[in-house]
Protein backbone atom coordinates (compact mmCIF):
# COMPACT_ATOMS: atom_id res chain seq x y z
CA UNK A 1 0.00 0.00 0.00
CA UNK A 2 3.31 2.19 0.91
CA UNK A 3 4.21 1.65 -2.64
CA UNK A 4 0.90 2.29 -4.40
CA UNK A 5 0.43 5.38 -2.73
CA UNK A 6 4.12 6.72 -3.29
CA UNK A 7 3.47 6.27 -6.98
CA UNK A 8 0.06 8.16 -6.83
CA UNK A 9 1.65 11.04 -5.52
CA UNK A 10 4.35 10.62 -8.10
CA UNK A 11 1.92 11.12 -10.70
CA UNK A 12 -0.72 13.39 -8.64
CA UNK A 13 2.57 16.29 -8.80
CA UNK A 14 2.99 15.55 -12.30
CA UNK A 15 -0.80 16.91 -12.44
CA UNK A 16 -2.73 13.40 -13.01
CA UNK A 17 -5.52 13.17 -10.76
CA UNK A 18 -9.26 12.44 -10.21
CA UNK A 19 -9.32 10.03 -13.26
CA UNK A 20 -12.40 8.86 -14.82
CA UNK A 21 -11.65 6.09 -17.72
CA UNK A 22 -8.44 3.88 -17.23
CA UNK A 23 -7.40 1.68 -20.57
CA UNK A 24 -5.33 -0.88 -20.83
CA UNK A 25 -3.91 -1.23 -24.32
CA UNK A 26 -3.14 -4.81 -25.33
CA UNK A 27 -0.72 -6.42 -27.82
CA UNK A 28 -0.40 -4.43 -30.91
CA UNK A 29 -3.05 -2.18 -29.96
CA UNK A 30 -2.07 1.41 -29.54
CA UNK A 31 -4.32 3.66 -32.37
CA UNK A 32 -6.44 4.73 -29.76
CA UNK A 33 -3.66 7.24 -28.58
CA UNK A 34 -4.16 9.18 -31.65
CA UNK A 35 -7.70 9.57 -30.82
CA UNK A 36 -7.66 11.64 -27.87
CA UNK A 37 -5.98 14.89 -26.69
CA UNK A 38 -2.61 14.03 -25.20
CA UNK A 39 -1.65 16.14 -22.16
CA UNK A 40 1.14 13.61 -20.72
CA UNK A 41 3.18 10.49 -22.11
CA UNK A 42 5.25 9.15 -18.81
CA UNK A 43 7.93 5.97 -19.47
CA UNK A 44 6.98 3.40 -17.22
CA UNK A 45 11.08 3.71 -16.15
CA UNK A 46 10.07 7.25 -14.70
CA UNK A 47 7.53 5.80 -12.67
CA UNK A 48 8.35 4.60 -9.29
CA UNK A 49 7.07 1.72 -8.52
CA UNK A 50 6.19 0.04 -12.08
CA UNK A 51 7.25 -3.01 -13.39
CA UNK A 52 8.92 -2.68 -16.68
CA UNK A 53 7.19 -4.50 -19.86
CA UNK A 54 9.92 -6.65 -21.51
CA UNK A 55 8.01 -7.57 -24.84
CA UNK A 56 9.08 -5.84 -28.01
CA UNK A 57 5.57 -4.71 -28.64
CA UNK A 58 4.28 -3.43 -26.04
CA UNK A 59 5.31 0.35 -25.71
CA UNK A 60 5.70 0.58 -21.70
CA UNK A 61 4.39 4.21 -21.64
CA UNK A 62 1.57 6.10 -19.53
CA UNK A 63 -0.43 7.88 -21.36
CA UNK A 64 -2.85 10.75 -19.58
CA UNK A 65 -4.77 13.03 -21.35
CA UNK A 66 -8.87 13.94 -22.33
CA UNK A 67 -11.76 13.10 -24.45
CA UNK A 68 -14.55 14.72 -24.62
CA UNK A 69 -13.96 16.58 -21.33
CA UNK A 70 -13.34 13.45 -19.55
CA UNK A 71 -9.40 12.39 -18.11
CA UNK A 72 -8.18 9.66 -19.09
CA UNK A 73 -5.14 7.22 -18.17
CA UNK A 74 -3.66 4.65 -20.69
CA UNK A 75 -1.13 2.02 -20.20
CA UNK A 76 0.63 1.58 -23.36
CA UNK A 77 1.65 -1.95 -22.73
CA UNK A 78 0.73 -4.26 -20.04
CA UNK A 79 2.57 -6.74 -17.99
CA UNK A 80 1.93 -10.24 -17.91
CA UNK A 81 3.29 -13.63 -15.76
CA UNK A 82 5.14 -15.11 -18.37
CA UNK A 83 7.69 -12.24 -18.21
CA UNK A 84 8.55 -13.52 -14.32
CA UNK A 85 5.89 -10.69 -12.68
CA UNK A 86 3.88 -11.62 -9.90
CA UNK A 87 0.33 -11.56 -9.77
CA UNK A 88 0.23 -8.16 -7.60
CA UNK A 89 2.74 -6.39 -9.97
CA UNK A 90 0.71 -7.28 -12.57
CA UNK A 91 -2.11 -5.25 -11.22
CA UNK A 92 -0.33 -2.72 -9.65
CA UNK A 93 -0.69 0.03 -11.52
CA UNK A 94 -4.77 -0.62 -11.59
CA UNK A 95 -4.19 0.09 -7.86
CA UNK A 96 -2.74 2.94 -8.48
CA UNK A 97 -5.84 4.08 -11.04
CA UNK A 98 -8.25 3.31 -8.04
CA UNK A 99 -6.36 5.20 -5.84
CA UNK A 100 -6.06 8.74 -8.49
CA UNK A 101 -10.27 8.29 -8.29
CA UNK A 102 -10.58 5.82 -11.34
CA UNK A 103 -14.10 5.52 -12.24
CA UNK A 104 -14.07 2.63 -14.92
CA UNK A 105 -11.51 0.74 -16.72
CA UNK A 106 -11.56 -0.45 -20.30
CA UNK A 107 -9.24 -3.13 -20.83
CA UNK A 108 -8.23 -4.88 -24.72
CA UNK A 109 -6.10 -8.00 -26.04
CA UNK A 110 -4.92 -10.28 -28.27
CA UNK A 111 -6.64 -13.58 -27.97
CA UNK A 112 -6.67 -16.70 -29.95
CA UNK A 113 -10.15 -18.26 -31.52
CA UNK A 114 -11.26 -21.30 -29.67
CA UNK A 115 -14.64 -20.85 -31.07
CA UNK A 116 -14.33 -21.22 -34.63
CA UNK A 117 -17.11 -19.43 -35.21
CA UNK A 118 -14.96 -16.41 -34.67
CA UNK A 119 -12.86 -15.31 -37.71
CA UNK A 120 -8.88 -13.51 -37.27
CA UNK A 121 -9.74 -9.72 -37.22
CA UNK A 122 -13.02 -9.85 -35.19
CA UNK A 123 -13.69 -7.63 -32.16
CA UNK A 124 -14.97 -10.11 -29.22
CA UNK A 125 -17.06 -8.53 -26.19
CA UNK A 126 -15.50 -10.56 -23.32
CA UNK A 127 -19.07 -11.39 -20.78
CA UNK A 128 -16.92 -14.27 -18.49
CA UNK A 129 -13.62 -15.97 -17.63
CA UNK A 130 -11.69 -18.64 -16.84
CA UNK A 131 -8.74 -18.08 -14.99
CA UNK A 132 -6.02 -20.61 -15.67
CA UNK A 133 -2.97 -18.86 -14.44
CA UNK A 134 -0.63 -19.78 -11.61
CA UNK A 135 -1.70 -17.61 -8.92
CA UNK A 136 -4.15 -14.43 -8.13
CA UNK A 137 -3.40 -11.02 -7.27
CA UNK A 138 -5.39 -11.70 -4.22
CA UNK A 139 -3.28 -13.74 -2.85
CA UNK A 140 -1.64 -12.82 0.43
CA UNK A 141 -2.70 -10.41 3.59
CA UNK A 142 -5.69 -8.58 2.18
CA UNK A 143 -5.60 -4.83 1.62
CA UNK A 144 -8.63 -3.71 3.35
CA UNK A 145 -7.98 -0.26 1.67
CA UNK A 146 -8.77 -1.38 -1.61
CA UNK A 147 -11.51 -3.78 -0.85
CA UNK A 148 -12.73 -6.88 1.29
CA UNK A 149 -11.29 -9.89 1.61
CA UNK A 150 -13.32 -12.33 -0.67
CA UNK A 151 -14.58 -9.89 -3.64
CA UNK A 152 -17.73 -11.13 -5.72
CA UNK A 153 -17.29 -12.50 -8.85
CA UNK A 154 -20.54 -13.05 -10.10
CA UNK A 155 -20.58 -10.51 -13.11
CA UNK A 156 -16.72 -9.68 -13.93
CA UNK A 157 -17.88 -7.68 -16.69
CA UNK A 158 -19.76 -4.62 -15.57
CA UNK A 159 -22.93 -5.13 -17.23
CA UNK A 160 -23.55 -1.50 -17.95
CA UNK A 161 -20.80 -1.06 -19.74
CA UNK A 162 -20.52 -3.85 -21.74
CA UNK A 163 -24.27 -2.98 -23.02
CA UNK A 164 -22.41 0.80 -23.96
CA UNK A 165 -19.99 -1.15 -25.89
CA UNK A 166 -22.84 -3.51 -27.64
CA UNK A 167 -25.02 -0.70 -28.35
CA UNK A 168 -22.15 1.78 -29.83
CA UNK A 169 -21.08 -1.06 -31.91
CA UNK A 170 -24.20 -1.32 -33.62
CA UNK A 171 -24.64 2.49 -33.96
CA UNK A 172 -21.12 2.10 -35.87
CA UNK A 173 -22.01 -0.83 -37.93
CA UNK A 174 -19.24 -3.08 -36.28
CA UNK A 175 -19.36 -6.64 -35.88
CA UNK A 176 -18.87 -7.50 -32.29
CA UNK A 177 -19.72 -10.53 -30.71
CA UNK A 178 -19.83 -12.21 -27.21
CA UNK A 179 -17.29 -14.59 -25.97
CA UNK A 180 -15.85 -16.60 -22.41
CA UNK A 181 -12.06 -15.59 -22.35
CA UNK A 182 -9.89 -18.16 -21.10
CA UNK A 183 -6.38 -16.77 -19.12
CA UNK A 184 -3.11 -18.85 -19.24
CA UNK A 185 0.07 -18.65 -17.88
CA UNK A 186 2.36 -18.70 -21.78
CA UNK A 187 4.57 -18.24 -23.21
CA UNK A 188 3.82 -21.14 -25.31
CA UNK A 189 1.24 -21.40 -27.13
CA UNK A 190 -1.26 -24.49 -26.65
CA UNK A 191 -1.04 -27.84 -28.03
CA UNK A 192 -3.50 -29.12 -29.95
CA UNK A 193 -5.04 -31.61 -26.93
CA UNK A 194 -4.69 -28.19 -25.07
CA UNK A 195 -7.27 -26.33 -27.59
CA UNK A 196 -9.70 -29.15 -27.26
CA UNK A 197 -9.70 -29.27 -23.51
CA UNK A 198 -9.82 -25.11 -23.58
CA UNK A 199 -13.08 -25.73 -25.57
CA UNK A 200 -14.21 -28.62 -23.46
CA UNK A 201 -14.41 -26.21 -20.26
CA UNK A 202 -16.78 -23.95 -21.96
CA UNK A 203 -13.79 -21.16 -23.56
CA UNK A 204 -14.32 -18.96 -26.69
CA UNK A 205 -10.98 -17.36 -26.71
CA UNK A 206 -7.81 -17.84 -25.28
CA UNK A 207 -5.18 -15.15 -24.01
CA UNK A 208 -2.40 -14.28 -21.61
CA UNK A 209 -3.68 -11.04 -19.71
CA UNK A 210 -6.18 -9.20 -18.99
CA UNK A 211 -7.98 -11.40 -16.02
CA UNK A 212 -5.67 -10.33 -12.98
CA UNK A 213 -6.59 -6.98 -14.01
CA UNK A 214 -9.71 -7.62 -14.36
CA UNK A 215 -9.76 -9.90 -10.77
CA UNK A 216 -7.88 -6.74 -8.85
CA UNK A 217 -10.71 -3.94 -10.64
CA UNK A 218 -13.80 -6.18 -9.11
CA UNK A 219 -12.15 -6.69 -5.60
CA UNK A 220 -11.40 -2.40 -5.58
CA UNK A 221 -15.47 -2.44 -6.86
CA UNK A 222 -14.46 -0.48 -10.31
CA UNK A 223 -16.60 -1.33 -12.76
CA UNK A 224 -14.26 -2.73 -16.18
CA UNK A 225 -15.49 -3.98 -19.34
CA UNK A 226 -12.80 -5.76 -21.95
CA UNK A 227 -12.54 -6.46 -25.24
CA UNK A 228 -10.05 -9.28 -27.45
CA UNK A 229 -8.86 -8.76 -30.88
CA UNK A 230 -8.83 -12.18 -32.60
CA UNK A 231 -5.29 -12.60 -34.01
CA UNK A 232 -5.40 -16.43 -34.71
CA UNK A 233 -7.81 -19.12 -35.15
CA UNK A 234 -7.40 -22.24 -33.13
CA UNK A 235 -8.60 -25.16 -34.59
CA UNK A 236 -6.54 -28.29 -33.67
CA UNK A 237 -7.38 -30.66 -36.97
CA UNK A 238 -5.87 -27.82 -38.75
CA UNK A 239 -3.28 -26.93 -36.49
CA UNK A 240 -0.37 -24.65 -38.42
CA UNK A 241 2.91 -23.33 -36.70
CA UNK A 242 1.93 -19.60 -34.81
CA UNK A 243 3.74 -16.75 -36.33
CA UNK A 244 3.88 -13.99 -33.62
CA UNK A 245 4.59 -11.12 -36.22
CA UNK A 246 0.85 -12.64 -37.83
CA UNK A 247 -0.45 -12.15 -34.79
CA UNK A 248 1.14 -8.36 -34.07
CA UNK A 249 0.30 -7.97 -37.73
CA UNK A 250 -4.00 -8.88 -37.06
CA UNK A 251 -3.88 -6.90 -34.01
CA UNK A 252 -2.51 -4.17 -35.85
CA UNK A 253 -5.10 -4.64 -38.68
CA UNK A 254 -8.49 -4.29 -36.09
CA UNK A 255 -6.67 -1.99 -33.65
CA UNK A 256 -8.38 1.36 -35.56
CA UNK A 257 -11.62 -0.17 -35.71
CA UNK A 258 -11.18 -1.10 -31.75
CA UNK A 259 -10.37 2.47 -31.14
CA UNK A 260 -13.32 3.87 -32.43
CA UNK A 261 -15.07 1.49 -30.82
CA UNK A 262 -13.88 2.73 -27.43
CA UNK A 263 -13.71 6.66 -28.10
CA UNK A 264 -17.13 6.53 -28.99
CA UNK A 265 -18.37 4.63 -26.17
CA UNK A 266 -16.04 6.55 -23.69
CA UNK A 267 -17.34 10.32 -25.18
CA UNK A 268 -21.09 8.46 -25.04
CA UNK A 269 -20.99 7.62 -21.03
Amino acid sequence: MEQIKETRDFLQKKGIDHIDIGLVLGTGLHHFVNLIDVIQKIPYSDIPNFPLSTVEFHKGNLIYGKIKGKKILIMQGRFHAYEGYSQQEIVFPIRVMKMLGLNALFLSNAAGAINLNFKKGELILIEDHINLQSGNPLTGKNIDELGGRFPDMSEPYNQLLSDALSKKATELNLSLKKGVYVAVNGPNLETKAEYRYLKIIGADMVGMSTVPEVIAANHMQIPCAAISVITDECDPANLKPINIAEIIEAAGKADQLLSKLFSETIKAL
